[in-house]
C-alpha cells in the first residue's frame, strides 16, 4: 500500500522551556523532529512527507539542507489542526483524495516499525481509518475548579490517543476544513473525523511511543532508542 505523511512541527512547546521548541531539541546525535522522520523516510510505502514548520524553521537553510528530497517543508498554522491542514493541502496537489494519509507528531520520535505496520494493516481494512492508542491503565480522578477530587472515573473503555492517525486524504481534508469553517479546533484528526460522523479503529500500540513534553522526556526517549538499536523494543 501507499500512504503520505503529514508531520506538524510548528508548535512553540512552552512547557518544554529553553531557547528552542521541543521538536528541535537534541536527540540521538540529531534533533527530535529528524529522528521522528527517519522511520518514514526509509519506508518505500511513503512517497512524500509534508513537514509543517514555524516561519523561522522554514527559512532555516541548514535544516532544509538536512531534509531528504521526499520531505516538503510547508508553513505551519496558529493551531495544530491548521498545520495539519496546510500539510494535507500540499499533498493533495500531488496525491489523490482516496490515498491514505498518516499524521504523526514531531514530538513522538520513538514510534516503532512494528506499531507502524500494525496501524497500516488494520487501518487499510477499515471503512474510515485508524489511530494508534493505548488503553488507560491508571486510576482516573475528576476534580473541581480548585483541584479537589470529586470522584473516580471509570477507566474501562478509555484509551489514550497516540499518533500516527490514518485517514483518507480527501476525507480528512474535508473534515478539517469543516471544523475551521465552524470555528471548532479539534485536538486530533480523529476528533475532526468524529464531527463528520466517521469512526476510527483503535489499534493498540505495543511499543513505547512517548511524546516529548518536558526536558526529562528526552532522557527517556534516548534510552528507548538506544535499547532498540541493541535489538530490543
Amino acid at each position: 500500500m501507499r500512504y503520505w505523511l503529514v508531520m506538524p512541527a510548528a508548535g512553540a512547546g512552552r512547557r518544554f522551556g529553553g531557547a528552542l521548541p521541543k521538536q528541535h531539541g537534541s536527540l540521538a546525535s540529531s534533533t527530535v523532529v529528524e529522528v521522528a522522520l527517519r522511520l518514514f523516510i526509509g519506508d518505500q510505502r511513503c512517497p512524500g512527507v509534508a513537514l509543517a514548520l514555524d516561519a523561522e524553521s522554514v527559512r532555516d537553510a541548514s535544516l532544509r539542507a538536512r531534509l531528504p528530497a521526499k520531505v516538503m517543508p510547508v508553513a505551519g498554522g496558529a493551531e495544530r489542526a491548521d498545520s495539519v491542514l496546510n500539510g494535507i493541502d500540499a499533498i493533495a496537489a500531488i496525491g489523490s483524495a482516496s490515498d491514505w494519509v498518516l499524521v504523526h507528531d514531531a514530538a513522538r520520535p520513538c514510534l516503532s516499525a512494528r506499531d507502524l505496520d500494525s496501524l497500516l494493516l488494520a487501518g487499510a481494512g477499515h471503512a474510515h481509518g485508524a489511530l494508534l492508542a493505548a488503553p488507560v491503565a491508571d486510576t482516573l480522578k475528576r476534580s473541581d475548579a480548585s483541584r479537589q477530587c470529586e470522584r473516580t472515573v471509570e477507566r474501562a473503555g478509555l484509551w489514550r490517543a497516540l499518533t500516527p492517525q490514518m485517514f483518507r486524504l480527501g476525507a480528512l481534508q474535508s473534515a478539517l476544513r469543516a471544523a475551521r469553517a465552524s470555528g471548532r479546533v479539534p485536538t486530533d484528526e480523529a476528533q475532526a473525523m468524529e464531527w463528520q460522523g466517521a469512526t476510527a479503529l483503535l489499534v493498540e500500540a505495543q511499543d513505547a511511543n512517548i511524546k516529548i513534553t518536558n526536558r526529562e522526556d528526552l532522557v527517556v526517549a534516548e534510552a528507548i532508542l538506544a535499547e532498540r538499536s541493541r535489538g530490543g523494543n
